[in-house]
């Protein structure tokens, strides 16, 4: 395991900032970038942190994301939205369009956000925390390049197809769950990768089929779903919401979001945005009943606990970060500006 440095998550915001301009990246971009990285990085997702830059700032200079992309969203309905990321990173047209969806939701009661031609959205946890904070319910999803077979085949043709859920709570932080439809996140083998470490039993199957500890030889196979048949059939669940309903390409026709090579992956999110509160509900009474419930007995938890430590314990004492990939966001940020 590489050794790491300690940094302030307004220094890492800002070094992010400045790597990303450097490559090229306008201003709306690097910034939104930055933030949804930094953001992940304090959650503990280290997977959709600092070891995305490198491929991230490769997949720019390369053309495969859209340098200067603005994403641009339109309603289909009174409560349907549509965003066009065009080819960009996903996290200025996920800005777009949570804006536009908590504006809507805060006058119909509800609202979707069906957002195409996107890229990888990284933690999706950091987008639902927004929507809650905002005093409403948030559901998420999201296809990205095939990494799991159907069940009973070998080939990949689902991503690990994400999907998350936050709710507000009364006095307390958000309600987030957040959670791949592989064993863990493709993110995570990734990292293992690049930090030279063996990955755990069960997560992956190499590209003959067989149980890999091997990062490398896992990315060239499949990962592992959860919940064996019934993880597949929510995979082609989000498929067709992420995907079908955005006119994102499928994850099969997905481009790869670590390589610098190829066309851009096309994928697609969509967005469910609730206002809790009706007259025939109090909401946030009931809520706290259920989760009373839940940890009544010793040695349960809701879920999320674990990223609430590692947020409290960022925003104290700052992020420790692997020095190669301080290294690659300092030399990024000291070379001229493409």
């Amino acid at each position: 395991m590489s050794e790491t440095t300690r940094i302030g998550l307004t220094d890492a915001t800002d070094l992010l900032i400045r790597a990303f301009s450097a490559t090229g990246l306008g201003q709306e971009q690097a910034c939104a970038v930055a933030a949804a990285l930094v953001r992940a990085e304090a959650e503990g997702q280290v997977g959709h942190g600092f070891s995305r830059l490198a491929d991230y700032a490769a997949q720019v200079k390369s053309g495969k994301v859209n340098e200067a992309a603005r994403p641009r969203a339109w309603h289909l309905s009174a409560t349907q939205i549509a965003v066009d990321a065009e080819h960009g990173f996903a996290f200025p047209a996920l800005d777009l369009g949570i804006r536009e969806g908590l504006e809507t939701a805060g006058q119909f009661g509800m609202a979707s956000v069906a957002v195409t031609n996107s890229h990888h959205c990284g933690a999706l946890s950091v987008q639902v925390e927004r929507i809650a904070k905002a005093g409403f319910i948030g559901l998420m999803m999201a296809n990205t390049p095939k990494a799991i077979a159907p069940w009973g085949g070998a080939a990949p043709v689902y991503g690990t197809n994400p999907i998350a859920f936050a709710t507000p709570r009364e006095g307390a932080d958000p309600l987030v769950i957040d959670l791949s439809l592989s064993q863990v996140a493709r993110g995570k083998v990734m990292h293992a990768k690049k930090s030279g470490q063996p990955i755990p039993e069960g997560w992956a199957l190499d590209a003959d089929g067989q149980p890999t500890t091997d990062p490398e030889a896992a990315l060239a196979g499949s990962m592992m779903p959860i919940g064996g048949a019934k993880g597949t059939a929510l995979a082609l669940m989000v498929e067709i919401l992420a995907a079908v309903l955005t006119s994102a390409h499928f994850s099969i026709e997905a481009s790869s979001f670590f390589a610098a090579d190829g066309p851009p992956p096309g994928v697609g999110q969509i967005l469910l945005i609730l206002k809790p509160n009706s007259p025939a509900s109090d909401f946030a009474l009931r809520l706290e009943e259920l989760l009373a419930h839940v940890t009544a007995e010793q040695g349960t938890r809701l879920p999320g606990a674990r990223r609430l430590d590692h947020l409290a314990r960022a925003e104290a004492e700052g992020l420790d970060i692997p020095n190669n990939y301080l290294a690659v966001a300092e030399e990024l940020a000291s070379s001229p500006t493409a």
